[in-house]
């Protein structure tokens, strides 16, 4: 297992890759560019990017947040043109030694919260929460602007201002499409990519809906074990692979986290894993939790053990933390919490290990 961290680079990120090297176990980032869906990413500013990670003593092989344009995702004539820009964006990234590209496939939302900064109880500490009583009482315009206005100044994965400034055309352009349909759209996609990956030696890993269920009536096909089966035969493929996200995925409780891995794992298509726990409060209704087993309904170390077992040579990372001792920052994002996280990662990791070579004597 490789431990690495979410990085949003110097220009976008209050966090210095100094403090990340300093995180004990962490031994890279999974990076990205401020780059909005469909454009080109330039071989210059891929290498600059790289450099400045190297620089600082940290690897570089997985990137985060190429986004897919949303015609893509529709079918339109014009996807084409944005594929062709995603292939030569994979070529240039694997000549920079990237492994794994995570993206997703959702329409119009990458992820939806109805308060950025939960206030939880028991310690004082705020995190991300979703309720979804509150999501049909605002509408997709109103979680939109009160998006932006928690964010703290910080531009949020998928909620780039270039997508949603064209939120109301891009929502009637899905009206009646089915989940089936969006499948088939998707396996053009996989079709034009993979083979691309194939040859470069990248592998494409998705990213699961956040929540996991649909949402403003849009079509979602990546939130269980069984639409993941789906993705995973459009393209049959080593490269065709799942980031796995326990807190997205974990935001279901029918979805059974370790079994999942499992069973990914057992058939080589995990990616990489975002690493999170999630805290039930209701039907639908959930915060994210500290890393710590005992704060949330994810059990950590049965995780980690599925990870071990199945997909020992993965990148992960640790995934949205509190925002804990005053820290100010992107929301989801801050320093102190997902460092937390990544030691505690470490530790079961490390107590799994050492079981497993004491019980082989």
């Amino acid at each position: 297992m490789k431990m690495t961290f979410r990085w949003y680079g110097s220009k976008a990120d209050p966090i210095p890759l100094k403090y990340i090297k300093q995180v004990a176990g962490v031994s890279g980032l999974m990076g990205l560019l401020d780059k909005p869906a469909g454009v080109l990413w330039e071989d210059a500013e891929i290498a600059a990017l790289v450099k400045e990670v190297h620089d600082a003593g940290l690897e570089l092989e997985v990137i985060e947040s190429v986004n897919v344009h949303e015609d893509i995702k529709m079918g339109l004539p014009s996807r084409d043109e944005y594929i062709t820009n995603y292939i030569e964006t994979i070529k240039n990234l694997a000549r920079h030694g990237v492994k794994v590209i995570i993206y997703n496939f959702m329409p119009v939302f990458d992820w939806l919260r109805t308060d950025l900064a939960r206030e939880i109880p028991e310690d004082g500490s705020n995190s991300l929460y979703f309720d979804e009583k509150e999501l049909g009482d605002m509408g997709p315009l109103e979680i939109v602007r009160k998006t932006a206005e928690d964010s703290q100044g910080f531009t949020l994965p998928g909620w780039e201002p270039e997508r949603l400034a064209l939120l109301e055309t891009t929502l009637k352009q899905y009206e009646g499409m089915t989940p089936d349909m969006l499948r088939v759209n998707y396996k053009y996609f996989l079709d034009a990519v993979i083979p691309v990956c194939e040859s470069v030696g990248v592998k494409m890993a998705c990213h699961p809906d956040d929540p996991a269920w649909p949402i403003f009536g849009l079509p979602r096909i990546a939130h269980s074990q069984e639409d993941y089966d789906k993705i995973v035969a459009l393209h049959d493929s080593p490269a065709n692979t799942v980031c796995l996200c326990t807190g997205s995925l974990g935001s279901n409780p029918d979805n059974d986290i370790p079994a999942i891995i499992r069973h990914f794992g057992e058939k080589n298509r995990i990616g990489a894993l975002h690493v999170r726990n999630v805290k039930y409060l209701g039907y639908h209704k959930f915060r994210e939790a500290a890393h710590l087993s005992c704060t949330g309904d994810l059990d950590l170390y049965e995780i980690m053990r599925a990870i071990y077992e199945t997909c020992p040579d993965t990148y992960v990372r640790p995934d949205h933390g509190r925002m804990i001792w005053d820290e100010k920052g992107r929301p989801g994002y801050g320093l102190y919490d997902r460092a937390l996280g990544a030691e505690y990662l470490l530790g079961l990791w490390e107590a799994i290990d050492k079981e497993r070579k004491r019980n082989a004597k």
